[in-house]
């Protein structure tokens, strides 16, 4: 017992002569040696601030396509990820501890030995040349330096040249090493140190210098790494002076000599090896996604919308977005390679990438909503464009999901199937039938004085040779006749098409669409033809819900989340539940067949809009077209049971610039095929034929004219 404090009283007496070592070079006066006293020593590990004990180092997150393999990008503040020992190579282990701290495994915390060097080094030159700092001690004060939860003005002080921060990091090394092994400590400094280049920790530096990992280091390598961490801005061999990264890696390498941990021929070898680097930069963000993959960018760029909105990455979405870049996630997206390049080669085909109007195209997939692709005919780029081209060939606008300021695109009559959907759900069958006039005034208002209905809404039909008639929910979806549908949302009421749109996913990111919806939908006869913006993703999902039999998944970017302790995040789970009836979901599925060419279960179609999309395919599929006034958009939407497809044609930067109605047939070439290569290893699956009861039953008569 007496020998212990004995101990104890040695190590605080040179730790107080080392304090004033590193500031005047001279020893500390006695008063304040001894009053550190044996309580600042006996400090625990309990007690020490949860920054040491768990420090809070920023990693990288890294972003994968759905086969967990390719990179997307990554995301950081600091390029670091952590790595434990037993993946760093040893000669990296040796190089670091003979570089910084020789006698790392003999002291407790504070070396006694250093201390005296230090002292009588620093005498004899007259200035503090040597501090005696250990790996402990660096490691401390890396951690308090590093701290997020610390003000920038906290931080500097952590690193302040004073006598307290001095003591400070003395203290809490001495406590550390009570606790933590010797390894434990080396794998956390590797994992802290920041070697220049912007590079943070071992793995980080491995890769920025050499483009390896840390288990691959070479001793030429390694010996270079280690004599860096001294001084990192200056002696950074690809941005600052490669010849001092030289010189320190001889210093490191006789060191290494000195300690008996390499042979000298080893050391040798590796000092006269050239310096080697071969620099990889991580890529960080968005724009930073590889070029020959530049049209993902728009896929990460949804992807950082959709993190931000989930709570569990934080409470704010600026605080999520931190999260992100320095929480240390490994994400596995939904992003499948092929399904990408194949939707990229097909909206390239409608759209050259330099052309004003552009087919942004989402694929989604029913009973998980995660989202296999998003393409469109852009570079994923903040670089500058030509005169007056606002949007193109470059962009990072959110053309195919919506947001930031991109509220969407009006799509047509793909808006038909809420109308239909809504019927069905109020007890209306399949087989209701209307006589489908070329116009119809309705009783819904309109303040269009061009219409010549007295202020009413009045559609008229297309095609009219082609759609009036006698028609039903299968032949009227088929042919897309607008009167009958005008009637039917009559009959249902306009306020339940449009929250039936709502419970499929369909969000107003238009404030005038906005306020309709909330306060006027009663009298919105007009939105079931489609007249509110929308997007190619918020389409695809709501047809994939029919494709899932009423299931509704909210649009997911991700396989998998894990965090920088290997466990798995909640969040990267689908979000799912039922929002229309299975036998209603049904129901519209098998008279969507009619406008694509299919046939329905009871054989009731009869014409359809995109009819080549069915034997273009080859296997059962639904869907619809749209084109809004004057052919200023144009959409198509194709889905079977496995997966689904919208695609808006439209220019973003001026709506009023008509695509015209020719682009349609190429839009239902490029939707099937991107189907067809999706699902060209899939088993062929038929949709679920509804049964009787709401094919073909008449909803009862209202009361009182209700």
């Amino acid at each position: 017992m007496i020998r212990t404090h004995l101990d104890k009283a040695f190590t605080v007496l040179l730790a107080g002569v080392l304090a004033g070592l590193v500031l005047a070079a001279a020893a500390l006066p006695l008063a304040l040696v001894f009053g550190i006293g044996f309580g600042g020593l006996a400090s625990s590990y309990a007690e020490l601030p949860n920054t040491l004990r768990a420090p809070p180092t920023a990693q990288r997150s890294t972003l994968y396509a759905a086969d967990g393999v390719t990179l997307i990008t990554s995301f950081y503040t600091e390029d670091r990820v952590d790595v434990p020992l037993t993946k760093v190579a040893p000669v990296m282990r040796q190089a670091i501890v003979a570089a910084e701290d020789a006698r790392f495994y003999q002291h407790r915390g504070v070396d006694p030995r250093g201390v005296v060097r230090a002292f009588t080094a620093n005498q004899r030159d007259g200035r503090a040349r040597q501090g005696a700092s250990t790996l402990s001690m660096q490691y401390v004060r890396n951690v308090l330096s590093n701290d997020p939860r610390l003000t920038k003005e906290q931080r500097k002080k952590a690193t302040e040249i004073s006598t307290a921060r001095k003591l400070q990091e003395m203290r809490y090394a001495l406590a550390l090493e009570r606790e933590l092994s010797k390894d434990e400590i080396l794998t956390r400094y590797l994992n802290i140190a920041y070697f220049g280049a912007g590079a943070y920790g071992i793995a980080a530096a491995t890769k920025r210098y050499f483009s390896t990992t840390p288990a691959r280091l070479t001793l030429a390598q390694a010996s270079l790494l280690a004599g860096l961490v001294r001084s990192p801005d200056t002696d950074d061999p690809i941005n600052g002076d490669a010849d001092a990264a030289l010189t320190r890696r001889s210093y490191v390498l006789d060191r290494m000599v000195a300690l008996g941990q390499v042979p000298p021929a080893d050391a040798a070898a590796a000092r006269d090896a050239p310096l080697a680097l071969r620099p990889s930069r991580t890529p960080n963000d968005c724009t930073a996604v590889p070029e020959q993959r530049n049209d993902w960018g728009f896929f990460c760029d949804w992807f950082t919308q959709w993190w931000s909105d989930q709570p569990a990455f934080g409470a704010t979405a600026a605080e999520r977005q931190d999260n992100l870049r320095r929480g240390g996630f490994r994400i596995v997206s939904s992003l499948d390679p092929a399904v990408q390049r194949a939707a990229v080669r097909q909206v390239a085909d409608i759209y050259d990438v330099d052309d004003p109007r552009a087919a942004p195209v989402a694929v989604v997939q029913p009973g998980t909503g995660r989202v296999l692709a998003l393409a469109v005919n852009r570079n994923y780029s903040v670089d500058p464009n030509p005169a007056g081209q606002r949007n193109h060939p470059n962009t990072v606008n959110q053309l195919i999901a919506g947001g930031n300021g991109i509220e969407g695109y009006q799509a047509g009559s793909t808006f038909k199937l809420f109308a239909l959907l809504a019927a069905l759900e109020s007890g209306l069958p399949l087989e209701t039938g209307f006589a489908a006039p070329s116009r119809i005034v309705t009783r819904f208002p309109t303040d269009d004085a061009r219409s010549g209905c007295g202020g009413r809404w009045c559609p008229a039909n297309a095609t009219p040779e082609w759609m009036d008639g006698y028609r039903t929910m299968w032949t009227a979806f088929g042919r897309s006749v607008n009167t009958y549908f005008a009637w039917l949302t009559e009959r249902v009421g306009a306020d339940r098409v449009v929250e039936m749109a709502e419970r499929l996913g369909i969000r107003f990111r238009a404030s005038d669409d906005a306020a309709l919806a909330r306060h006027s939908a009663r009298d919105w006869g007009a939105f079931t033809l489609g007249v509110s913006s929308t997007t190619p993703l918020d389409l695809a999902n709501a047809y994939a819900t029919v494709a899932a039999e009423g299931t509704w998944c909210a649009p997911l970017p991700v396989v998998s989340i894990t965090d920088s302790a290997g466990r798995e995040v909640a969040a990267a789970r689908p979000d799912c539940r039922q929002v229309i009836d299975t036998e209603v979901a049904r129901a519209a599925a098998d008279a969507a067949r009619c406008p694509v060419g299919d046939q329905s279960m009871y054989r009731r179609c009869d014409g359809g809009t995109a009819e080549k999309l069915r034997p273009g395919l080859g296997r059962p599929v639904a869907g619809k077209t749209g084109s809004s006034e004057r052919n200023e958009t144009e959409s198509v939407v194709a889905f079977t049971p496995q997966l689904a497809v919208a695609q808006i044609a439209a220019n973003p930067d001026d709506p009023r610039d008509a695509v015209g109605a020719a682009v349609q047939s190429r839009m239902v070439d490029a939707v099937g095929r991107i189907l067809a290569d999706a699902l060209s290893d899939t088993p062929v699956r038929d949709f679920v034929p509804p049964g009787e009861s709401i094919t073909y039953r008449l909803a009862p008569t209202p009361r009182n004219g209700n």
